[in-house]
């Protein structure tokens, strides 16, 4: 700051010393002046123009410190209050920007909210003629037909349930509900809801859970086991999927395994990132990009890491290992 401070004061300054050599100038060229006296008096000049060089700095530059310690954000509070009348016209004009901008936020932030309210509601309306469309499915007699329609039907199922989930995902820590659960329970209820799906495609689950209950939350802990297993179908064909639990160092490790396409060495860092599909292959499935990075999302509100291995042409395996008990604590206190 005091570079700038001397830099921003040079012209000052520069004066200053111009008008000291003239004065020593003068002394030396004129006989009737005494030099020695004038030396005398540029001196008691320097020392009181360094003590108020001292002063000003002190005062001038106290704004501008709290201005470069501001973080850059809308809260202008911590901002000192402007002296001098440049200060004052900066001080007004940060005020007038702020309040513009919080109301643009504001303005902004209402009209998300509308847009998140608009599409929960549509998409609760959509869900009505689909589960009459359901209905009518289920009573038709033609084996294939059904099966078909049934497909077609469940595709458009999970993608507003995914739609869904992620309208809900900012506000995530305030839906959450801490509880025991039954994990087969959660596992064959899911499984139950991608049969069309399974059954079109020849699939079947081999399920081995040796740690069976846990504390999580039901709805959201289904939604990440949801898209597992949506991924797991969806790059599979006639092929089991494995779902086994085990303790690991105490640790209760859900898996859930298929020996699909697999996923490129290069994509795995990458795919739990928004809106990420694949780099080997886009033609195949009208992928969104968004399952992983949702599951992913309300895997860390749970404290659940998730991790996968994989190898092309081989299958891929998707491990849930969930907290430790004691963990919860921090997550029913948010």
């Amino acid at each position: 700051m005091w570079l700038a401070y001397l830099r921003e004061r040079l012209s000052w300054i520069l004066l200053f010393l111009f008008l000291i050599v003239l004065m020593t100038f003068i002394a030396y060229i004129d006989a009737t002046i005494s030099l020695s006296s004038i030396l005398y008096i540029a001196f008691l000049f320097v020392i009181i123009f360094l003590i108020f060089v001292f002063i000003r700095y002190q005062k001038e530059t106290r704004y501008y410190k709290s201005l470069e310690d501001w973080e850059n954000s809308l809260d202008i509070t911590n901002i000192a209050a402007g002296n001098s009348p440049f200060e004052k016209i900066i001080e007004d004009s940060l005020d007038s920007q702020t309040a513009k901008l919080n109301h643009m936020i504001d303005q902004k932030q209402t009209a998300l909210e509308q847009e998140k309210d608009d599409l929960l509601s549509w998409i609760h309306e959509v869900k009505t003629p689909l589960t009459a469309m359901q209905l009518k499915i289920e009573r038709l007699e033609e084996d294939t037909l059904k099966l078909q329609l049934s497909y077609e039907w469940l595709r458009v199922h999970l993608l507003l349930d995914q739609q869904l989930h992620q309208s809900r995902i900012p506000s995530i820590e305030n839906d959450l509900y801490i509880e025991d659960i039954q994990l087969d329970k959660l596992i064959y209820k899911e499984i139950r809801e991608l049969q069309p799906w399974c059954m079109e495609k020849g699939i079947g689950f081999d399920i081995d859970l040796k740690k069976n209950e846990l504390l999580s939350d039901a709805k959201w802990l289904g939604f990440i086991i949801r898209q597992l297993l949506t991924n797991a179908v969806k790059y599979s064909d006639s092929a089991d999927i494995e779902v086994k639990s085990a303790i690991v160092e105490g640790k209760n490790i859900l898996t859930i395994n298929d020996y699909g396409r697999g996923i490129a060495v290069k994509d795995l860092p990458r795919i739990f990132d928004r809106g990420f599909t694949s780099t080997t292959d886009h033609t195949g499935h009208a992928a969104t990009g968004m399952g992983l990075y949702l599951a992913q999302k309300a895997a860390d509100a749970l404290h659940i890491q998730i991790s996968v291995d994989s190898e092309l042409a081989r299958g891929t395996t998707f491990s849930l290992t969930f907290p430790e008990q004691n963990e919860f604590v921090r997550i029913t206190c948010m």
